[in-house]
C-alpha cells in the first residue's frame, strides 16, 4: 500500500493508493462534507441530553463515529478499493482543516486506528454505529448511551483526576519552594546540591501520599461501579 498524503494548505487531498483514481480527490471532499453534515445534525440532537463525559473520551468517540460514517459513505460511491483507508485519510484531512497541527493529526490518526478495533478484530462500538448511521437517526446518542454509567469515562471522574493532578503538581512545587527557602535562609552552609535534594524529597513526601489517596479513591469508585452493575 502506498502512502496517503494530505496537503494542509489545500482544501483537497492527494491520495495515491492501489485502485483509487485521481477522482478520489473529490471523493475525499465528499466524505468530509457528508461527515460534517451528519455530525452537525447529531450534535444538535444530543445537545439536550447534557452528557457529562471526559473531554478526551468524548472527542475520541465522535472521531471514531465520523470514521465509521465516512467509511460507509466511501463504500457507497463504489469506486474505491480500500474505503477504510480512504476514510482515515479523509478524517486526517478534516482534522487538519479544523486547525489541528499536522504532526498532532498524524499521531491522532494512529491512535484512532488502534482504538477502532477491539477484541477478535471487531470494530469499536462508535465505528460500527457510525457505519450504520442514517442522517435522521439518533445514532450518536446511541453510542453515548452505552457509556452513561461508566465511571471511568465520566466527566465527574475526569474533573477529580484533573484536580488531583493539579494538587500534586502545584502542591509539590510549593512545598519544595518553602523547604528550599527555609534551608537557604535559616540553615546556611549547605551546598546547592543538598538544598535541591531536600526540595525534591519534600515534594515527593507530599506527592506520594496524595497519589496514593487518589489511587484509593479511584479503585473505590471503580469497585462501587462494578458492584452496581
Amino acid at each position: 500500500m502506498k502512502e496517503v498524503t494530505v496537503d494542509p494548505d489545500k482544501s483537497t487531498a492527494e491520495v495515491t493508493m492501489p485502485g483509487i483514481a485521481t477522482s478520489n480527490v473529490s471523493t475525499m471532499d465528499a466524505c468530509i462534507a457528508h461527515a460534517r453534515e451528519i455530525i452537525t445534525a447529531q450534535l444538535e440532537r444530543i445537545k439536550s441530553k447534557d452528557y457529562d463525559f471526559a473531554p478526551e473520551f468524548k472527542e475520541m468517540t465522535i472521531q471514531l463515529y465520523l470514521f465509521g460514517v465516512m467509511w460507509k459513505f466511501a463504500e457507497s460511491l463504489g469506486n474505491v478499493n480500500d474505503a477504510r483507508e480512504l476514510a482515515f485519510a479523509a478524517l486526517k484531512s478534516m482534522l487538519i482543516q479544523d486547525g489541528l497541527h499536522k504532526r498532532k493529526v498524524a499521531k491522532r490518526i494512529e491512535f484512532l486506528k488502534k482504538m477502532s478495533k477491539i477484541e477478535d478484530d471487531h470494530n469499536a462500538l462508535a465505528v460500527a454505529i457510525g457505519y450504520e448511521s442514517e442522517s435522521d437517526d439518533n445514532s450518536l446518542a446511541e453510542v453515548f448511551d452505552h457509556y452513561v454509567d461508566d465511571v471511568q469515562v465520566s466527566g465527574a471522574f475526569w474533573r477529580l483526576y484533573d484536580r488531583g493532578r493539579k494538587i500534586m503538581l502545584y502542591g509539590g512545587l510549593f512545598i519544595s519552594f518553602i523547604v528550599i527557602w527555609f534551608i537557604t535562609l535559616f540553615m546556611p552552609g549547605n551546598s546547592a546540591m543538598a538544598i535541591f535534594a531536600a526540595g525534591l524529597i519534600s515534594a515527593a513526601l507530599f506527592v506520594i501520599p496524595v497519589f496514593l489517596i487518589g489511587l484509593f479513591i479511584y479503585r473505590k469508585k471503580i469497585k462501587a461501579a462494578k458492584q452496581a452493575d
